[in-house]
């Protein structure tokens, strides 16, 4: 047994109870079908041989009704049970995959698309789901059905009729391993293919004003095209498997038809088998082609199944490692209300992204006192934000580098570390909420009165409030209903909301002009008075009145201090300085 099919084993597992009262259910339908061509093939002898009375074809007609409405009744419970299962597997299974997504790191969403996680969240699952309904019923009621069969038939009937006509069935069992087989290689990467397909599709809508702004519609349209052709021909390539596979079982099943009706026709003329019998028999055997169908149509959807639950339980396989460690510990400030709280130390903090890759930050050591303000400053890819991942543990720093009130980051619960940081990145995702409920994210009670406080500290109200409803205002996806700025401002006060005692800006106002970017600095330097800071930009007058200053290049501090101490220096807080004041006097004119 696969691996693929164990897994999906152990999911309708869980459900064992109700699959079981399902496909009894199914049993007592399928014997009740049975009875069906026995009573036909009586009539037909009484009928035959002159016997039959007005009387008996009532109670022969109500019989068969009967045994059709009884039918009937366990054909719903089996419906209910088995399909409304096949449902709770598939909601059970994206509930776990939706929340093991969200215990993943944040590098793994470097790496991986959203049109492809999507395709494991809609596609793949719809596959599983069929393989936890439609095959388990079509692998119960094949069984039930041909097994009961066979016994009715060996034992009301001749044998040697039951044998020959179940000469196709080994060569069909070796079909549909082989069939099988290729089917789940195909239906793989047919689900591969879809994946590709979604991205496409999830990056050209979500980048549709690109798009547009670089005349972009037929070379993108091209490769959508393209991709759609690759889907279709991928797809194409599997039905052509599906497609020898049913004519083959049909070819088979109609074989051992054609057998049974000679050699049976010959028993009846010769007067070895009654026509009633061989009536009966015919049913029987036409009960007998419906299991030899499903094996087709069960091969083809566990095969399907088990493809997509592999290409999930790869998600599910993959591990976090920013978790809680075994034994925690909260520093002792935090238990005291009165207490100061927010201490940062970094000890020859070093960190790289892979061990094939360089160092990020090598060596980096600091100490921010609570109620300090540290300012980090330092060209595009000199570690600045991978210093606030760090201390945030969006990503982990090895154990001994980084410390925040005297404990070790590593050995911290996650979420009592997250919950005393308000962290607002450059690229603030707004989702598709209000903007009242976009600031109000953190969790925990707020009222009006908080929310608006923090967008005015943040300098966002006014401009919130000249929307037609609002705070109420409605955001598009991803908040592209706002500029940048603004954004990013929300970001802000959703950071500032939570009142924390450890505030991290990554470059949170790279995206507002320097009037704005002044009147926000101005707003937070009474919020920035009573907790830690760290304000990372590629702009000095964003840092400029910090406590602290540090300049990183290549992942290294080559300088730290105050602004006035950095002036005097002339060293390379110097010059960023003096070509921003080129750039924006340059700008002005």
């Amino acid at each position: 047994m696969s691996r693929e099919l164990r897994k999906l084993f152990e999911y309708l597992g869980q459900y064992k109870w109700r699959y079981l009262a399902g496909i009894a259910a199914l049993m007592v339908c399928d014997l009740t079908q049975l009875a069906i061509p026995w009573q036909v093939g009586r009539v037909t002898d009484e009928v035959r041989g002159g016997t039959i009375t007005p009387h008996k074809v009532w109670v022969y007609g109500l019989t068969i009704i009967g045994l059709a409405a009884f039918t009937a009744v366990f054909r719903f419970v089996w419906r209910i049970y088995v399909f409304g299962t096949a449902r709770m597997v598939e909601t059970s299974l994206r509930d776990k995959l939706f929340r093991h997504l969200q215990t993943l790191p944040a590098d793994y969403y470097n790496h991986k698309k959203t049109g492809d996680l999507m395709a494991h969240a809609t596609n793949d699952l719809q596959a599983v789901r069929a393989a936890a309904g439609d095959g388990v019923l079509m692998s119960a009621d094949s069984t039930i059905l041909s097994v009961s069969t066979l016994v009715v038939m060996l034992s009301t009937v001749d044998w040697r009729l039951t044998v020959l006509g179940l000469l196709p069935l080994p060569i069909l069992a070796v079909s549909a391993g082989v069939f099988g087989r290729l089917i789940h290689q195909r239906f793989r990467r047919v689900q591969e293919a879809f994946s590709t397909l979604s991205d496409r599709a999830q990056e050209n809508i979500a980048g549709a004003r690109v798009v547009k702004a670089f005349v972009q519609e037929k070379a993108e349209i091209d490769h959508f095209t393209r991709d759609n052709k690759h889907y279709l021909d991928t797809f194409m390539r599997m039905v052509r498997v599906q497609g020898l596979l049913d004519p083959s079982i049909n070819f088979l099943a109609g074989s051992g038809f054609v057998i049974v009706l000679g050699y049976g026709g010959s028993l009846v003329l010769q007067n070895r088998l009654s026509l009633g019998m061989f009536v009966a028999f015919n049913s029987y055997l036409g009960m007998l082609i419906w299991p030899m169908l499903a094996i087709g149509w069960v091969v083809n959807l566990i095969q399907r199944g088990t493809a997509s639950m592999g290409r999930i339980q790869e998600i599910l396989d993959t591990r976090t490692d920013v978790v809680d460690a075994p034994i925690t510990h909260v520093p002792d400030a935090w238990q005291r209300p009165e207490a100061a709280k927010g201490r940062i130390e970094a000890r020859s903090l070093s960190f790289r992204y892979a061990p094939d890759l360089p160092y990020v930050l090598e060596g980096v050591s600091l100490t921010v006192e609570p109620g300090q303000t540290l300012g980090v400053i330092g060209r595009t890819g000199s570690g600045k934000s991978t210093l606030a991942n760090l201390v945030t543990r969006l990503y982990n720093a090895l154990p001994g580098q980084l410390f925040i009130d005297g404990v070790d980051v590593t050995e911290m619960p996650v979420t009592e570390l997250r919950r005393t940081i308000g962290y607002a990145p450059q690229e603030s995702f707004l989702f598709s909420k209000t903007i009242y409920e976009n600031i109000a994210f953190p969790p925990g009670s707020w009222s009006e009165e908080d929310v608006y406080t923090a967008a005015q500290i943040a300098q966002v109200d006014s401009d919130i409030r000249e929307f037609p409803h609002g705070y109420k205002t409605l955001l598009g996806e991803r908040g592209v209903t706002l500029s940048g700025g603004q954004r990013q401002r929300v970001g802000i006060a959703r950071a500032l909301l939570k009142n924390p005692p450890i505030l991290v800006l990554d470059d949170s106002l790279s995206a507002v002009d320097t009037a704005t970017e002044a009147r926000i600095l101005a707003g937070l330097k009474p919020v920035m008075k009573d907790r830690t800071t760290i304000i990372v930009s590629h702009r000095v007058v964003a840092v400029q009145k910090a406590d602290q200053i540090i300049v990183l290049d290549r992942g290294h501090i080559v300088e730290r201090g105050t602004h006035d101490e950095l002036m005097a220096r002339e060293g390379e807080y110097y010059r960023i300085y003096q070509r921003q004041q080129i750039e924006e006097a340059i700008a002005a004119e």
